[in-house]
């Protein structure tokens, strides 16, 4: 009797201590729209959590920043400003994040290169610079290859000389600057959810700005649902298809939004080191992995891939699955990504 008393309490009160799904949005990380997913008991202890992982992505978003310097931080754009003229101090952070790059500059042969800055600038200033002509009634201009090839010559991915033990980075050309912007979100975001995980957190999902990483799974035991955006507007179906994901992420590079269209050309904003120009044989590559600053690069470097080459290169890299969605709408995966693909929610 006292047995079955005390099951029907332990139910009663498993029932009024269930979980509930909380989620809070962000708009001061990487320029782009963020959110936290997660299921707690203690609304209390979720606000803890979330104020936790936003001063990590806050932090990282000054340090990795190349537009703006803040108040007593040096930053990528302190880096970028002492080109070729003295080393400067930096957090650990950012070393943390340049060798990483390095070492996978080399693991894609080139195709991530974060000292690509010379050259993404003058695609940034022309981007810019489209919405003014298509204004004012003229079509966009285009980068000529002179400039482009002049630029490169300062992409020199051995000009980082980074100083551990002084915590310090020098850039010896004084022409390059370095950009991020393809592994910083990813990077942060990665950092954010571990260093969450080693709070003990638990069923939580991190979505900084389309970089979906999750820890652990649902409260129910559920894989997080994720999806690969449509890239086209008109369709009934905003994503092409939906992942489930358990300690996992699913990054997508896509040519859909930063972009601008030349004389029926689309120029969207991730270069080819090789070419120096957009390649337009994708509206899209993500990448699912167990690491979303993984995930950011190989969804970069395979981007800048034919589909042969990256088809091999993804099949050859551990615990890494990618889908294609080509030029004329029709997709392709890798071997082992339709056991992540789901159907509900």
């Amino acid at each position: 009797m006292c047995g079955l008393l005390l099951l029907q309490l332990s139910s009663l009160y498993s029932c009024a201590e269930k979980p509930r799904r909380m989620s809070k949005m962000y708009y001061d990380f990487f320029d782009t729209v963020s959110y936290i997913v997660g299921y707690e008991t203690d609304e209390q202890k979720f606000e803890e959590n979330c104020a936790f992982a936003a001063d990590m992505l806050g932090e990282y978003h000054m340090l990795y920043d190349i537009y703006y310097e803040y108040a007593d931080i040096n930053n990528i754009k302190t880096i970028n400003k002492n080109a070729g003229v003295a080393p400067v101090v930096v957090d650990e952070r950012i070393i943390d994040l340049l060798e990483y790059s390095i070492d996978m500059y080399y693991k894609t042969n080139g195709l991530f290169n974060i000292a690509l800055g010379a050259v993404l600038s003058i695609w940034h200033d022309y981007r810019e610079a489209a919405a003014d002509a298509r204004e004012n009634g003229t079509e966009p201009a285009v980068p000529t290859m002179e400039e482009l090839r002049a630029a490169s010559l300062h992409c020199n991915i051995n000009d980082i000389v980074i100083d551990r033990e002084n915590s310090t980075v020098y850039l010896k050309d004084p022409e390059m600057s370095l950009d991020v912007g393809s592994v910083a979100k990813g990077y942060a975001t990665e950092m954010t959810a571990r260093a969450l995980a080693e709070r003990g957190v638990v069923n939580y999902a991190l979505n900084i700005g389309g970089n979906v990483r999750t820890i652990g799974t649902k409260e129910d035991g559920g894989a997080w649902a994720a999806g690969i955006q449509n890239p086209d507007e008109n369709a009934d179906m905003p994503y092409v298809v939906r992942v489930g994901l358990e300690d996992m992420s699913l990054v997508t590079s896509g040519t859909y939004e930063r972009y601008y269209m030349s004389n029926g050309v689309r120029y969207h904003h991730i270069i080819n080191p090789n070419t120096l120009m957009p390649e337009n044989d994708y509206l899209s590559v993500s990448i699912l992995t167990d690491d979303s600053a993984l995930g950011d690069v190989l969804s970069t470097a395979v981007f800048n891939m034919s589909y042969e080459e990256g088809s091999a290169f993804i099949e050859a890299y551990d615990g890494v699955e990618a889908f294609w969605i080509f030029a004329d709408g029709t997709t392709a995966q890798s071997s082992g990504f339709s056991n992540y693909i789901i159907d509900g929610d």
